[in-house]
């Protein structure tokens, strides 16, 4: 997923903030605890993405419903709010995880299948191949998605290994198709 250069720069300067105030492990969690409402919470979506409410009511909500967070997280949540960035808040906390991430070595990987896994077929996946190192620390994303048919998509990083039905099936019909 592509990140927007206003959530790159949101989420730079939050860091180099935390980094300066000691407050990066704290600000790291509740980022995690921002991702997590945003993305369980179309309603909130919707009303951070309409253009008729205005801002100081949307900081208003938006300070009852932080609450509990740090005053560094409720600040940098009301500064994107005025600034008309609501729309990126997302983007920017998980961008701020990314970096976070980063800096302490931890891998993302993402494993998309098409029905659910045990968690011995998982470890088998993550095992039989080279892509991730073995004993590295790395923080794994599981996505079910019925259409690629069976196998599974495994990514680390920008690196990619396909081995689901459909792109097998999709790659015998191009080789049909060019004989």
């Amino acid at each position: 997923m592509l990140t927007s250069k206003v959530a790159k720069r949101y989420a730079q300067g939050l860091l180099d903030f935390t980094n300066e105030s000691g407050q990066t492990s704290a600000v790291f969690s509740e980022m995690k605890d921002v991702v997590k409402l945003m993305s369980q919470s179309p309603d909130l979506n919707k009303f951070f993405l309409t253009p008729y409410i205005d801002s100081k009511k949307k900081v208003e909500v938006a300070k009852e419903i932080f609450k509990s967070l740090s005053a560094s997280s409720q600040n940098l949540i009301t500064l994107v709010i005025r600034h008309g960035r609501e729309n990126q808040l997302k983007n920017i906390a998980q961008e701020f995880i990314n970096k976070v991430e980063d800096i302490n070595g931890v891998e993302r990987v993402t494993l998309t299948t098409a029905t659910e896994l045990s968690k011995e077929n998982m470890d088998q996946i993550l095992k039989s191949t080279n892509l991730v190192k073995a004993g590295s620390n790395f923080d794994l994303k599981v996505h079910v998605r019925p259409e690629i048919l069976g196998g599974y998509i495994l990514r680390v990083g920008d690196q990619q290994i396909d081995a689901s039905v459909k792109s097998k099936l999709n790659s015998i019909k191009k080789d049909f198709h060019l004989n």
